[in-house]
């Protein structure tokens, strides 16, 4: 029975790439489907639970991030990105699109294995990695979190877009107001990944939220840095 086993989605269009590391995966205990293409790996997810997309950006056709980003609009499925790019700005952009991991090749597959391991064990594991979803609705200052629409909206009523990562770190200050969040515990929650990868994400994610919901980013009154420790919530928070 491969059913205990994690199940793995692995595109890549490169069957030189793909096949190997699909076999290295099967022999380090995951249960692997391939797809070549982003068609393919949508027909595939329709089909299977998956608990895990390991995906490269390059391909022909739709590209790794617009997948990631139609992952992500569909639910909570963790995803690792390969790409030849060692650009940071890239990086970045795979992060901000919603992805867990960003790997580059060449790569060594046992830090594949190491990485996917730590965001299934941050995740909890099980099929297809379900969590309880959060459905309230938050009010702090001037504006009002929809846990359940996934959305953000001023006193107005106009909605204001976050990316999956920055909708994972307000939600996360909402629910423990005024408490002191680390970053690793911040990036554990936002990434679902090993923290030592990309220790600045948490930073980068709050400059961007402050840019959205402050007055005045460089001076906060809704997100407070905490020195030597994190990251805080200073607004009363009302649960609707």
């Amino acid at each position: 029975m491969n059913d205990a086993k994690p199940h793995i989605l692995l595109v890549d269009d490169e069957r030189a790439i793909r096949e190997p590391l699909a076999a290295f995966l099967s022999r380090n205990g995951f249960r692997v489907t391939q797809a070549a293409d982003a068609g393919a790996a949508r027909a595939r997810l329709a089909a299977y639970a998956v608990d895990l997309v390991v995906l490269d950006i390059m391909m022909p056709g739709e590209d790794g991030l617009s997948l990631c980003r139609h992952i992500r609009v569909n639910g909570e499925l963790p995803v690792v990105l390969l790409t030849a790019r060692s650009d940071e700005t890239d990086r970045i952009v795979g992060l901000e699109m919603g992805a867990d991991d960003y790997v580059v090749k060449p790569f060594n597959p046992r830090e594949l294995v190491a990485r996917i391991r730590g965001i299934l064990r941050r995740a909890g594991g099980g099929p297809r990695l379900q969590r309880a979803p959060e459905t309230a609705s938050y009010r702090f200052g001037s504006w009002v979190l929809k846990a359940g629409e996934r959305a953000l909206v001023d006193r107005d009523g106009v909605s204001v877009a976050l990316s999956t990562g920055e909708f994972n770190l307000l939600l996360a200050l909402v629910t423990r107001p005024r408490q002191v969040l680390s970053r690793d515990h911040l990036l554990d929650i936002t990434q679902g990944r090993e923290a030592g990868a990309f220790d600045r994400a948490v930073d980068n994610q709050v400059s961007r939220l402050r840019r959205k919901i402050e007055a005045d980013p460089r001076n906060p009154e809704l997100i407070r840095t905490v020195r030597g420790g994190g990251y805080s919530l200073a607004a009363e928070v009302e649960r609707l």
